[in-house]
């Protein structure tokens, strides 16, 4: 397809040698592919997982080379702690894979510096079913850099069984604001006699500050990476995070620690000791088996009170081709089968995120496990809600996620008032990404 029918709609890299290794990706320009004395072209494909996805993701290479006897893919995988040391190495050596798994944080970092493709002068990869909401979610300045992968929402998970426990109605999560979410969480705790908290501490993901900005004509990043809220918007959500803990609708400081360091296999849902928490979508399914029973979904509050509605549809995580790839139109040719081919998508199925291609989506609920299919079904249901996607988040957002929790943690424990949360989350976050 011609480029111009396309629709246009870790760890952080804070070791020093690794942020060396990327800037020199900038010179970079060979490297990647090969082509051995039969005529195949070889390709390096890398991308982050445990054993079930990097199993999955082999059955699919099989099928394409199938199909596509000229090419061969080399699988290149790690765990999410080693991947982007790896990538960062292999790029500034001028090795880096032809195929790539990029995340959000990231993105920028390889973009910016002339180390990926634009995907958008590719010919033979069509990109005119990839869903609006995230179509333009990997462009940075009139170039495509990556292409999602699937589509994940950040969402409340609820336990209707705790509600039941607790003698407490569930929401309706198309009205109820955010008092409505304070005081039923705190409403729980008492009625539970503290055998069940309300919810878990909503302050460790800034994705949750990203749609209470957004509910406020607000953003967590402009397009050009500078912040794009106001700094008593975030004072306004350090005095909600403040206020679940003063009722006791949140564990205490010291709970929550030990209660997020577990992951969500430790959340209060998993463990049957809480009535709500903040995931994404595609982490239905773990939590579902976690806690031994049906799990529900709820839009966040104050959707239908604020200026707009704040939730959004993010990218699982993107596909990149190497701008130093010596065989960029066979790479393309692979990314196209990971986006558009039903073969692929009955393999990978939601591990990637519900496939971005809407038309493949479709073609898979009917294969989805449970949990899968009611996060697409709700997905569904919230889309016509959903105003618009966020721009690539700037260079240094990696560091973010460190910053969120420390400070979380010290207004937890009442070493910083919600203003003085504020300050500092946006003094530290300003100098990570370079914005002061």
């Amino acid at each position: 397809m011609s480029p111009v029918n396309k629709r246009r709609a870790r760890r952080p890299l804070a070791l020093a040698a690794t942020m060396t290794a990327l800037a020199l990706a900038a010179t970079a320009c060979g490297g990647g592919g090969s082509e051995s004395e039969d005529g195949v072209v070889e390709l390096r494909y890398s991308w982050w997982g445990a054993d079930d996805r990097h199993s999955t993701l082999q059955q699919v290479i099989d099928i394409f080379e199938a199909q596509n006897p000229d090419i061969r893919i080399v699988a290149d995988y790690t765990d999410w702690g080693s991947y982007w040391d790896k990538l960062a190495t292999a790029t500034a050596a001028d090795d880096a894979p032809d195929i790539m798994m990029q995340e959000e944080r990231y993105l920028r970092e390889y973009g910016d510096r002339g180390a990926l493709a634009d995907l958008s002068q590719m010919e033979g990869l069509d990109l005119s079913k990839i869903d609006p909401l995230v179509a333009e979610s990997g462009d940075l300045d009139g170039a495509t850099y990556g292409i999602a992968s699937g589509v994940n929402a950040y969402t409340i998970l609820a336990d209707p069984e705790a509600f039941e426990a607790a003698g407490v109605e569930m929401p309706d999560d198309t009205s109820w604001t955010w008092e409505d979410y304070i005081e039923l969480s705190a409403e729980i705790t008492e009625a539970s006699g503290g055998d069940i908290v309300g919810t878990q501490s909503m302050g460790y993901n800034e994705q949750g500050f990203q749609i209470f900005a957004r509910q406020r004509g607000e953003r967590l990043y402009n397009e050009d990476g500078t912040l794009g809220f106001s700094e008593q918007t975030l004072v306004e959500w350090f005095e909600l995070n403040q206020e679940l803990l003063e009722t006791g609708g949140q564990p205490e400081a010291a709970q929550s620690v030990e209660i997020e360091a577990g992951g969500p296999d430790q959340s209060v849902l998993s463990t049957g000791t809480g009535a709500m928490a903040h995931f994404w979508t595609n982490q239905l399914g773990g939590i579902t088996e976690s806690s031994g029973h049906e799990i529900e979904l709820l839009r966040y509050p104050g959707e239908s009170t604020g200026e707009r509605t704040g939730m959004f549809f993010k990218p699982a995580m993107f596909y990149s081709i190497s701008a130093g790839s010596e065989h960029p139109e066979e790479a393309a040719r692979f990314v196209d089968f990971m986006l558009n081919s039903t073969d692929a998508a009955e393999l990978i199925l939601a591990d990637l995120g519900l496939p971005a291609n809407v038309d493949v989506r479709g073609s898979i609920l009917s294969s989805l496990p449970p949990a899968d299919e009611r996060s697409a079904v709700f997905m569904s249901e919230i889309e016509d809600g959903i105003v618009d996607g966020n721009p690539p988040p700037p260079i240094g957002a990696g560091q973010v996620v460190e910053i969120t929790k420390r400070v979380t943690d010290s207004l937890a424990f009442g070493e910083l008032t919600p203003e003085e949360a504020a300050q500092q989350w946006i003094s530290e976050v300003e100098a990570a990404i370079g914005a002061q």
